[in-house]
């Protein structure tokens, strides 16, 4: 293919080399292939006929970087439950650091069990698959300092577990690893940009399943942090998971966390397919990463943290309750998730709408969009300049 721009911007090129990536992308690694005479020939080159400036080069090199990650992402979000497991992260991970240079942490059963991360390990008691917090680390700047830190939610598959989702669409669940492979998109992106800052990745991976061994609506679990959490509802897996990931993540002395999460279906009710739900107590920090996702073409829209809704995650017998009810469902999940944030600048990214789409968007197909990837890079392009 080639495209012909005489009078491109470098914004232009780094978009036309995103969008032929994103019209080439399909995911046919399940399928048995068509006899060679049916095949569609593949898209294998894009040359984009443009000014010859090293501005124009580099827009091009980091539009394919960004296609890369959006990639990595989407073939994790599209494969079923029993192909993308928490040890998928792992691999994907370890080659990702592998190529980049980067450090690598992967924790086990055991290791969650050492950390006291009684919230994460709720989540996992019912699967027999060893759940997996895997933290990647990009040194691109200076040794001392502080990382930005981005913090994906990484369901494998999610039933819903003892308060079990109801049948019809359960198959979609296989994206509720969306913000974790967002992560490991990002990851890709910011090593092939070679961008002179320290980021580093947090995932949290397993599956929410029912068994004997499941945990309960009623039961009371300690997290990291030493909080004690009421459990409300099983299906509010997401916040369990990520409220011990946001413990973790002050090891690493982070100047700003961003999570992003397919967390609730109040933001779908809320703000539909078209927004990312942004949450942050800081407006400076929270119009930072609105911005961002302009820049990336994944718009997000500011929701509330106010006080009045913490009265709806109290508990009478714990630190926290997990939910607060379907009022303002998305609210209280963000401000349950605050409760474990501590000593840095911190932002939630409510993706459950626009992480994956159940119906053709025309410039993409059904199935994963590869949100919340650009948000996160362009974030960490914004710090790194």
């Amino acid at each position: 293919m080639h495209v012909y721009l005489p009078d491109a911007s470098d914004d232009a090129v780094e978009g036309i080399a995103i969008g032929a990536a994103a019209g080439a992308w399909e995911y046919a690694d399940l399928r048995t292939p068509p006899k060679e005479e049916d095949r569609r020939l593949p898209l294998t080159a894009c040359t984009v006929l443009a000014p010859d400036t090293s501005s124009a080069r580099d827009a091009f090199n980091a539009g394919v970087a960004l296609a890369e990650g959006q990639a990595i992402a989407k073939r994790l979000g599209q494969m079923p439950g029993n192909y993308c497991t928490p040890e998928t992260f792992v691999e994907v991970g370890r080659d990702i650091a592998a190529r980049h240079g980067m450090n690598i942490t992967v924790f086990g059963r055991d290791d969650l069990t050492r950390e006291g991360m009684g919230a994460f390990l709720a989540v996992a008691q019912a699967t027999p698959e060893e759940p997996r917090l895997i933290a990647l680390e990009y040194r691109g700047g200076p040794a001392d300092q502080q990382p930005v830190a981005l913090i994906g939610k990484g369901l494998c598959f999610d039933t819903g577990g003892i308060s079990i989702k109801p049948a019809p669409d359960m198959e979609w669940m296989k994206f509720d690893m969306s913000g974790a492979g967002g992560v490991m998109g990002a990851m890709e992106t910011i090593a092939r940009m070679k961008l002179p800052i320290n980021v580093v990745g947090i995932i949290g991976s397993t599956t929410n399943m029912l068994s004997g061994t499941a945990y309960k609506p009623g039961d009371v679990v300690r997290a990291s942090n030493g909080k004690t959490i009421e459990v409300v509802n099983t299906d509010a897996e997401g916040r369990m998971v990520l409220a011990d990931c946001l413990v973790f993540a002050k090891r690493f002395n982070p100047s700003v966390a961003i999570d992003a999460a397919t967390l609730t279906g109040a933001i779908v009710i809320g703000l539909g397919h078209s927004a990312v739900g942004v949450f942050g107590a800081e407006r400076e920090v929270v119009d930072e990463v609105l911005a961002a996702g302009e820049r990336a073409g994944e718009p997000g829209w500011p929701m509330p943290l106010w006080d009045d809704y913490k009265e709806q995650i109290k508990s009478d017998i714990a630190d926290v309750r997990q939910t607060g009810g379907r009022a303002g469902g998305s609210i209280t999940a963000a401000l349950f998730l605050k409760e474990f944030v501590d000593g840095f600048s911190w932002v939630h990214l409510d993706v459950a709408g626009t992480a994956y789409s159940q119906t053709d968007l025309g410039w993409l197909p059904k199935g994963p969009t590869g949100t919340p990837v650009g948000t996160f890079v362009e974030f960490v392009r914004n710090r790194a300049r």
